[in-house]
């Protein structure tokens, strides 16, 4: 495969933005919609590759600001680039690492100011880590303390030495308690400046790097709650040579559905468009809906490693009282390795009893659970029958 990325549309869904299809990566093919877990340091926790291709997965997305730290982006080039490094055969996705620099500003112990000079700032400005110019960002390592710089430049570099099939443009995360004349001035002067940047250093390392699979590189659209924004963003980054988008940054959970389809009937039909963060299944019903093709989010691993499993009827506790000596499967549902081979009692005792296996199987039960679910949607779209799946699927996980 000489190009970086192909996609092709499949299904349409009737009266929404919906739609089935495959993207084609150098190393394999994403049928979507589709769900990517997050392997953050070339790996999801407790999981080894062999389990996590196991539980459906087409792809993974690792984080380009962890794996700058540890072990650095120059290592795994010389491992032969991330698929490599952790032996992961399938599509690989790098984020830009904004999300993480800027959050050491924006979210760094629930700060919400990036600039410590807005109203909304709540955090002293000795406890933030990161400070943006229009230029890039300077942070402090969360673990050394070490002052480091991200570019748009730099960050495609961290990024093509990682060597995912798939990389995000470098934008600024912006939050919900930014006023609008900042998120203007966000778009105007960081995250589309940035794109500019960012895809002109990805097509010069293409170019420079020709002994490694060509990468695709999405631009991230922002504008928080703002339609004009929002399309304003689209159309902008609609018009340039991106391989596909990323729609990103803070947005309230209850507009979600509308906010992402303001974004997508901007943008170009023919290109795939990223969701990033979300898991929860309103939100993945709505987004899907909406016209977005792929989504990742750390929430199905997290919330399993701390005993909560995802069911059809929402998820449970598995360290209750009532599993103690329950001999059923977790869930007769489900088809993953957990709930195949092992009891409600069997896993509550690993919880309570600080075994790693248990974190091990309720991860590996709630990534099938989001991966099958959105299998499922895709299937709804094909054969006609999203609308009446949504609302029998919503009504009972949320029934409580």
């Amino acid at each position: 495969m000489t190009k970086a990325l192909e996609f092709e549309i499949h299904h349409r869904l009737n009266g929404a933005l919906a739609r089935t299809g495959t993207i084609t990566t150098p190393h394999g093919t994403i049928q979507t919609p589709a769900f990517i877990p997050v392997a953050t340091q070339a790996a999801l926790k407790t999981l080894t590759p062999e389990q996590l291709e196991a539980t459906g997965a087409q792809a993974a997305l690792a984080n380009a600001y962890h794996l700058f730290l540890r072990p650095g982006h120059e290592l795994i080039d010389q491992a032969g680039g991330l698929g490599e490094f952790m032996r992961w055969s399938k599509t690989t996705f790098t984020d830009s690492g904004g999300f993480q620099v800027m959050s050491l500003g924006v979210g760094f112990k629930k700060v919400i100011d990036m600039t410590g000079d807005g109203e909304a700032n709540v955090t002293r400005k000795k406890d933030k880590l990161a400070w943006i110019d229009d230029d890039g960002v300077t942070f402090k390592s969360h673990l050394s303390g070490d002052t480091h710089r991200f570019t748009p430049e730099l960050s495609m570099q961290i990024q093509h030495g990682i060597g995912a099939d798939i990389t995000f443009a470098f934008d600024e995360l912006t939050t919900l308690h930014h006023d609008y004349a900042y998120q203007v001035g966000s778009l105007d002067n960081r995250t589309h400046p940035w794109a500019v940047r960012s895809l002109a250093e990805h097509q010069r390392l293409n170019e420079e790097r020709s002994h490694r699979p060509p990468q695709a590189l999405f631009g991230v659209i922002q504008g928080a709650n703002y339609e004009d924004l929002r399309r304003k963003s689209a159309k902008f980054l609609g018009d340039m040579d991106f391989d596909g988008y990323g729609l990103g940054g803070a947005l309230e959970k209850s507009r979600i559905g509308e906010i992402v389809r303001w974004m997508n009937e901007e943008l170009p039909e023919g290109k795939p468009r990223h969701m990033l963060g979300i898991s929860e299944p309103d939100d993945i019903f709505a987004c899907i809906e909406n016209g977005a093709d792929t989504f990742d989010c750390v929430s199905p691993a997290r919330v399993g490693r701390n005993g909560a499993l995802y069911t059809k009827h929402g998820r449970v506790n598995i360290r209750r009282q009532e599993f103690t000596a329950d001999f059923r499967p977790f869930d007769d549902d489900c088809d993953c390795y957990t709930c195949q081979n092992f009891t409600r009692a069997y896993l509550r005792h690993l919880f309570q009893t600080g075994e790693m296996l248990g974190k091990t199987l309720a991860t590996i039960h709630n990534i099938r659970f989001i991966v099958r679910l959105v299998d499922d949607i895709r299937a709804s779209i094909a054969n006609g029958t999203f609308y009446e799946f949504k609302e029998r699927f919503l009504a009972d996980y949320y029934a409580k």
